[in-house]
């Protein structure tokens, strides 16, 4: 089959692969027919190349429909049509049961010290082949797969595998009461999605920021108000923009969706950079252990938030010794969540919205629809933000 597969920083190639088979008897095996590129993908293009390996296949959006199961899955059959969240779970063990998938004790990554497994990310997280192919190996299938109707175009449900989950994930860590205001930092496909989930969950103002025309345009057409980063001298500036709008306090909470693909300081893109070149030995404890984020977003989160408020940090950020401002989040008493998201905790509540009225707007929330043989030409555009590409969809 063909898939996507990582060759070096900044290289994707579309190779011929062997195709996957049933290993365990809760396996299933999909023909993949739409995929998602994430900005997490680009992470891995870019950032954690100390982690990735050539040969590995990316992409962790996908659905398709079922064309083989294990004998232990009893609630698929060949022809289902599936949706296949990111990460990889159980649904049994103590941590599923407590609606955290994300950190399932069956598929730890213990070696590594992370949690759940996820499909084409790394292998800190497994190393396991993504959707980003004709055809994917689906493990623990009895529980993963999200069942979806026919009819309707993927569009319509695609976004169950990582975006739709995971701005929901950040809205319901956010808190915002009823009527309240919440500001999202970055507007690409999590945090464009983050501000539709809170409006319809009755958030009273949604403030958006980002530096990118057309992203600002999206999310200005649907009721945010937005705010142009490059306006600004600086963030003190943008911070008291947007809390003269909340009586001088700032919003009820703030949503990162930025992560480590923020604007931030040189020493710390250096050390990215570095990492990306040095020998594996030395790049991965690296980029490990030292701080590789440039912390600029979640910074500007802190200062922007009012007192008692909430950040509900969605962005990935990858480094373990980054200096925080825990003088000032004492003082203004913030509340901090964060996480990869459980997707299977909160897709029975999002597939009501995923109705005709289409009230989140999934159906034309992509920019771009390409064939699986153009996902290299498709990293480098989302990567260079060209062509006003926000989201892109690939299919084999």
């Amino acid at each position: 089959m063909k898939a996507v597969t990582w060759q070096g920083k900044r290289d994707v190639r579309v190779a011929e692969v062997p195709d996957p088979k049933i290993q365990e008897p809760t396996d299933a095996v999909i023909r993949v027919t739409s995929s998602g590129l994430c900005g997490s993908d680009l992470h891995l293009y870019e950032v954690l190349t100390p982690f990735m390996t050539p040969g590995d296949i990316l992409g962790h959006e996908p659905m398709g429909i079922v064309e083989e199961v294990g004998p232990e899955v009893p609630n698929l059959r060949p022809g289902d049509r599936v949706v296949v969240p990111f990460q990889i779970a159980c649904g049994h063990c103590y941590m599923c049961d407590t609606g955290l998938p994300t950190q399932c004790e069956t598929t730890q990554v213990t070696g590594e010290g992370m949690g759940a497994a996820l499909f084409g990310y790394t292998r800190l997280y497994g190393a396991v082949p993504g959707g980003q192919a004709e055809y994917l190996r689906v493990p623990h299938a009895h529980y993963g797969p999200i069942k979806v109707p026919e009819g309707p175009p993927d569009d319509r449900f695609v976004y169950l595998s990582d975006v739709l989950p995971t701005a929901w994930q950040a809205v319901a860590y956010a808190g915002v009461p009823q009527g309240g205001t919440v500001a999202v930092l970055g507007l690409g496909p999590i945090g464009d999605m983050a501000c539709r989930v809170a409006q319809a969950k009755g958030a009273g103002r949604v403030f958006g920021v980002d530096l990118v025309p057309e992203r600002l345009r999206r999310a200005r057409e649907r009721g945010v108000e937005t705010y142009d980063l490059r306006a600004f001298d600086s963030e003190k500036e943008l911070v008291a923009a947007i809390q003269d709008e909340t009586g001088g306090r700032g919003p009820d909470a703030v949503i990162d969706a930025v992560g480590t693909e923020a604007h931030g300081g040189a020493i710390a893109k250096l050390v990215q950079q570095g990492a990306a070149i040095m020998p594996r030995k030395l790049s991965g404890p690296l980029a490990e252990r030292f701080s590789v984020d440039r912390l600029a977003a979640l910074y500007t989160a802190i200062d922007l938030v009012r007192r008692g408020g909430t950040i509900s940090l969605v962005g990935v950020y990858g480094g373990m010794a980054d200096p925080m401002p825990m003088l000032t989040m004492f003082d203004k008493q913030i509340q901090l969540r964060m996480g990869q998201a459980n997707v299977r905790r909160w897709s029975d509540d999002i597939l009501t919205y995923l109705t005709d009225e289409d009230p989140l707007g999934v159906q034309d929330f992509a920019t771009h629809r390409v064939p699986l043989t153009d996902a290299p030409h498709a990293y480098e555009m989302f990567q260079k933000k060209q062509d006003g590409a926000v989201k892109v969809l690939m299919k084999p």
